[in-house]
């Protein structure tokens, strides 16, 4: 393989770490080439878009993102529960962030997909599912102090959530990628 990387320095160790790599790749001319870029590395995660049937409604989340502030925009951002993997399967991951997070014990969770929510300059990969809940055993929720997270819970009609995609109130990647997944679900669904 003609890929490869040919140095790296660590530039910050923090919450995350930031590593400048040069590499070497293979151009679609078949040329090889080396480029220089950062790389920010936290870890993988999971994320778990929570569904309640009987009321037609999903749980989010909402708190404050310094990048959201940091780019001008509102900070709160509504998304779907997640969390960082450590250790965890994503499946156990799912589960453990929606009872921290939302206070919710999950039903039925299933796959939706593993993707890179910005391969260009992270190395996170994101578990993505739906899951179904139902009130029993469900606690407020609100996330943990010893993490910093101060989550406000946030119940809603799934066609206002997905409605909220198109106005812009919802501008996070996995949240939008979980409520179309589940959008298409009930598109390709039977009519009885």
């Amino acid at each position: 393989m003609s890929e490869k990387i040919i140095s790296s320095k660590r530039l910050c160790e923090a919450w995350g770490t930031l590593t400048e790599y040069s590499f070497q790749y293979r151009k679609p001319s078949g040329d090889l080439a080396e480029m220089s870029r950062e790389v920010y590395d936290r870890g993988h995660a999971a994320a778990v878009l929570l569904c309640n049937q009987a009321r037609d409604t999903v749980v989010l989340v909402r708190q404050f993102r310094p990048p959201a502030m940091i780019n001008g925009e509102y900070p709160y951002l509504l998304e779907a529960v997640a969390g960082v993997l450590d250790g965890d399967t994503p499946e156990a991951c799912a589960r453990k962030e929606a009872f921290e997070e939302a206070g919710i014990r999950i039903t039925d969770l299933q796959p939706v997909a593993n993707a890179y929510g910005n391969p260009a300059a992270l190395t996170e990969r994101v578990a993505m599912f739906t899951a179904t809940f139902e009130d029993d055993g469900r606690t407020k929720g609100g996330g943990l102090a010893e993490e910093q997270e101060d989550i406000e819970v946030v119940e809603i009609p799934f066609e206002e959530a997905f409605a909220m995609i198109a106005s812009g109130h919802i501008i996070d990647m996995k949240t939008i990628m979980l409520l179309q997944a589940v959008k298409i679900e009930r598109l390709l669904q039977p009519i009885s």
